[in-house]
């Protein structure tokens, strides 16, 4: 055969393939999300994300330690709040000395020079399992936005470089950024998640802070799975209210969101690898019916091709750690 292109010529060798790689995937690009829980030397396990735990501040702090050396630059926080501090207001989320605040400051204390996100929503915090106050069965708006950003402030005060609202509700972004501002925190940025989804993908999440919703599902301000262009009404809007970086949630069921948003956006666009999807990939390799550490670079490199800049995935470290053995 006499042939003018031979696409092959380009894949003969392991140098080859990586030199013309038109995707790269690199340690300063994850975002580990951490489990933060009251206590001293708690490293908990959560049975439905094998290899995952909640952690106790001096925990916290190791694995932190162990993330940055791995070369991953930026964690993501959420707290675990006992039952009996949980109400339908959000007080303690805005307590000054809550457990979110006092790991935000113990981190910054002990290493300055890592990203600390934050998330901003009040499952954690609420005895009804939802992302705002609720009233007569319905989590209102308004009322919620005005405690977000209070919310947002007192992570800032305690040393967020980011804040990272979760919950979909309408204006957050805006109202946030205005009291960031107002308060002299002009160097504090907002991570929207702006395209979250309702999804059943966040099953194990759930677990691991006890926040699944006490009644109903929360359907009435995270997205339907079904909707695209709802996702980039929402994107552009998080962007106009001031947002430095925007986030599709799950990521890879919603490769073609991550896509689009790309394609509209002139600030960084993040994806979240979620528990659900975390926890699949676990189960298939406990089973033998997959190799996880291929499975791992494999999706992750999929989602970054598909347009995200950041991507939050509780195999942060575990990547961390793969590409260094490629790159070696």
């Amino acid at each position: 055969m006499i042939l003018s292109k031979r696409y092959r010529i380009l894949r003969q060798s392991a140098a080859i393939r990586s030199m013309v790689r038109e995707t790269r995937l690199h340690p300063t690009q994850l975002i580990a999300p951490l489990f933060v829980i009251e206590g001293k030397d708690v490293r908990e396990p959560i049975p439905s994300m094998p290899g995952y735990f909640r952690l106790s501040l001096d925990e916290l702090m190791k694995e932190v330690k162990e993330l940055w050396s791995e070369g991953v630059k930026c964690v993501l926080l959420f707290a675990k709040v006992p039952d009996e501090l949980k109400d339908n207001t959000g007080k303690e989320a805005l307590n000054p000395d809550g457990l979110m605040q006092r790991a935000i400051r113990s981190i910054k204390h002990n290493l300055p020079e890592i990203c600390v996100m934050t998330d901003v929503a009040l499952d954690p915090y609420s005895s009804y399992g939802h992302d705002g106050i609720v009233e007569n069965g319905e989590i209102v708006n308004d009322r919620t936005v005005e405690v977000l950003a209070e919310m947002s402030v007192s992570h800032a005060e305690a040393g967020a470089d980011f804040v990272a609202p979760s919950d979909m509700m309408d204006g957050r972004i805006g109202a946030i950024r205005q009291a960031l501002e107002a308060h002299g925190f002009h160097k504090t940025g907002i991570m929207a998640y702006s395209a979250k989804y309702a999804s059943c993908l966040y099953g194990p999440f759930r677990d691991a802070l006890d926040s699944a919703p006490g009644f109903g599902d929360k359907k009435t301000y995270q997205m339907d799975y079904a909707n695209s262009r709802e996702a980039i009404k929402e994107v552009l809007q998080d962007v106009e209210e001031g947002a430095d970086i925007v986030m599709v949630k799950p990521a890879v069921a919603y490769l073609d969101i991550i896509h689009a948003v790309k394609q509209q956006v002139q600030v960084p666009v993040s994806a979240y690898h979620v528990s659900g999807e975390y926890a699949m990939i676990k189960a298939a390799a406990q089973m033998g019916w997959l190799d996880e550490d291929k499975a791992i670079l494999e999706i992750l490199t999929g989602i970054r091709r598909a347009g995200a800049d950041l991507i939050a995935t509780y195999f942060a470290k575990q990547a961390a750690r793969l590409l260094q053995e490629v790159a070696e």
